[in-house]
């Protein structure tokens, strides 16, 4: 850790009153950054505006409203040198024949499109500046189809594709975008089983394969690293962050 490695940069954070995101917002402050923390409940930013004091700019709001992600732009002042694209939810482990459409629709708004209008609308700026660094979350079951129910699996191997065609496309122009994958971390997220056979299909895969539970500070530490200098030539790749769970 460096307390200048982010000096006079600005940071979009999303998902940061919880879990990933806030993780990810303390120590990108403690790195030097200014971090334009966003989230969906307005207490939880209170107590990292608190930890942070005037490292921070919070703002609070559903990223599927285009309202939130105009008042997220607003809050960057002009300036945004790093976008981590954190925020998401979970399905209820649900396979195809059980998806009901309101899950499948809020998954894939909150998981890809809210993501997608955000770093659409980063990327104007960062390509006037002819810099910028993006770091997309996706998960374990964007590389496999056993991590998940099938909303949240599509959602996360979507999650790769945005990532790798941003980065072909804007990589020349000095924006470099990639993605991390966890495995299993400590947050607030919330992952019933709501299929029994779900519960069959994958509760024996994940008794036998998945890793210990990650703190969120391993995944900021990666997600820092890759939003850093110090990974300028690192554009395109999807970095599972699961404790050895890809190699399984």
């Amino acid at each position: 850790m460096s307390e200048t490695r982010f000096e006079s940069r600005t940071v979009i954070v999303t998902g940061a009153g919880s879990g990933i995101g806030r993780a990810t917002a303390v120590r990108l402050a403690a790195e030097g950054a200014r971090v334009v923390a966003v989230d969906l409940v307005r207490d939880r930013l209170r107590q990292v505006e608190a930890e942070l004091g005037d490292r921070v700019v919070a703002v609070d709001g559903d990223l599927v409203d285009q309202l939130t992600i105009d008042r997220v732009i607003a809050a960057a002042e002009g300036q945004v040198d790093g976008l981590a694209n954190i925020a998401g939810i979970m399905d209820g482990f649900e396979p195809t024949a059980e998806i009901h459409d309101d899950t499948w629709d809020r998954v894939l708004s909150v998981n890809l499109t809210a993501m997608m209008r955000l770093t659409r609308a980063v990327l104007p700026i960062m390509l006037a500046r002819g810099k910028g660094a993006i770091v997309n979350v996706g998960s374990e079951a964007g590389l496999r189809g056993s991590a998940a129910g099938t909303p949240y699996t599509v959602s996360k191997h979507a999650v790769n594709g945005f990532t790798t065609s941003t980065a072909f496309f804007y990589t020349p122009k000095g924006v470099r975008c990639n993605a991390v994958a966890p495995g299993p971390v400590a947050t607030n997220i919330e992952a019933p089983f709501r299929s029994e056979w779900a519960q069959q299909r994958l509760g024996p895969i994940m008794q036998v394969a998945l890793p210990p539970v990650a703190q969120p500070e391993a995944l900021a530490a990666a997600i820092t690293w890759l939003l850093s200098d110090d990974a300028s030539d690192v554009s395109g790749a999807v970095l599972p962050v699961d404790g050895g769970w890809a190699a399984i």
